[in-house]
């Protein structure tokens, strides 16, 4: 199984979102992760699917993307060929044994502190989904009340021989 990532650059208009993901629905592709949003243009929107799947898997999803009349451009990518990151915040109970080694952890992966109380902490953090899912790996020690994430935005990388 390869995981790709598709940026795929759209009309901003209603329904566009129902039929992207009523594509994958009709023919059983999973999607991984969804992310969508205006772009510096107001009328074009920029949707970020993470998908797996064979290789035939891979073809069919970018080919069919590309028959979508509402869909601008579709560029797909190995997860080597892009810059993806995820946003997360993530709300856990602490106490006084623990709040220390949650703050180096913290400290150590980059992750913010944005709000607490006396019992509860929301740490947030914005980078590549393989750390997020670290994050959440070495918070399972403690209470984890509630997880929101973004899902992955993309880019290609820039090469110095680009133009766009």
């Amino acid at each position: 199984m390869k995981t790709r990532i598709y940026s795929v650059l759209v009309e901003n208009r209603s329904g566009v979102l129902c039929k992207v993901a009523g594509l994958f629905s009709r023919r059983c592709f999973n999607i991984d992760s969804l992310a969508v949003g205006e772009t510096d243009d107001p009328a074009t929107s920029r949707m970020t699917i993470v998908s797996s799947g064979d290789e035939r898997t891979i073809e069919q999803i970018e080919k069919q993307l590309n028959k979508k009349l509402d869909v601008i451009k579709v560029n797909t990518y190995a997860e080597r060929q892009c810059i993806a990151r995820e946003m997360m915040l993530i709300k856990i109970k602490y106490n006084k044994n623990n709040r220390r080694e949650i703050m180096e952890l913290c400290e150590i992966m980059k992750v913010d502190i944005v709000d607490m109380s006396r019992h509860y902490m929301m740490l947030q953090i914005c980078d590549t989904p393989e750390r997020v899912k670290l994050l959440i790996d070495m918070l399972h020690t403690v209470s984890i009340v509630e997880v929101a994430r973004t899902g992955t935005v993309a880019l290609a990388k820039c090469c110095e021989n680009d133009e766009g």
